[in-house]
């Protein structure tokens, strides 16, 4: 039997927003903002604000706000007279972000490795231990929640608060994309020992290297993602 996107929405469970906090508007949010980001809602499925109300239990009012700054985000896509659906990956936006990432990350990381505390370094390596004991224990999802948290810290360590938020901003569909990576064979280990090179870089307070370490790091990505767009057109614009 086949299952519709309509069929598939409303198996999913979407976050308990009892447990999110804020407004309602910014827990239906946040609620459909991780189930795309993780991918429990693939790119074109159809986003129907009655089944999402039924879901969560709230009215129409914070599912059309919630909706519409995901779309400012790029996240969703309205259609006129037709709903919303959750947008398909563009490889030109991927492109962009992975550019305005890169231009930040970079200069943090050449900061960082030159002027790191040795108790930003013990944090570093904390953190990459942890990702090795998740890739131990086969948890994928594991390892790539401390990926992101080794890139927020580096970013930390710069002094300045706000990059982050910049480069998560443009980093969002690339973000999202890279799960499709996850069934790759060896792909997180590769992560790994390029994570590893990283901290290396910034142990030996060498900034050059890690420029180059970081800028290996993200551009492999970019590269493995570029097959997917020919093997799952679906899911690519």
């Amino acid at each position: 039997m086949t299952t519709t996107n309509d069929q598939v929405i409303e198996q999913i469970a979407l976050p308990d927003i009892g447990k999110l906090t804020g407004s309602l508007a910014q827990r239906v949010y946040e609620a459909l903002r991780t189930s795309i980001i993780e991918m429990d809602l693939p790119p074109g499925t159809p986003l129907k604000k009655q089944v999402i109300c039924e879901q969560l239990g709230v009215s129409r009012s914070p599912v059309t706000e919630a909706i519409t700054k995901l779309a400012g985000e790029g996240l969703v896509e309205v259609i006129p007279q037709s709903g919303s659906r959750v947008s398909r990956f563009s490889m030109s936006e991927i492109y962009e972000g992975a550019f305005l990432r890169e231009a930040i990350e970079l200069a943090a990381v050449t900061k960082v490795a030159a002027e790191r505390t040795e108790e930003q370094l013990s944090e570093l390596t904390r953190n990459l231990r942890l990702q090795a004991l998740y890739l131990e224990d086969h948890d994928e999802a594991g390892f790539y929640r401390e990926d992101e948290h080794m890139h927020e810290l580096i970013f930390a360590f710069t002094g300045y608060p706000k990059l982050n938020a910049l480069a998560a901003t443009g980093w969002i569909q690339v973000n999202r994309a890279r799960l499709l990576l996850l069934p790759l064979k060896g792909r997180a280990e590769s992560a790994y020992e390029e994570h590893k090179t990283i901290i290396d870089a910034i142990i030996a307070k060498d900034p050059e290297a890690a420029r180059k370490a970081m800028q290996d790091h993200l551009s492999s990505l970019v590269t493995r993602l570029e097959p997917l767009a020919k093997e799952r057109p679906d899911l690519f614009d």
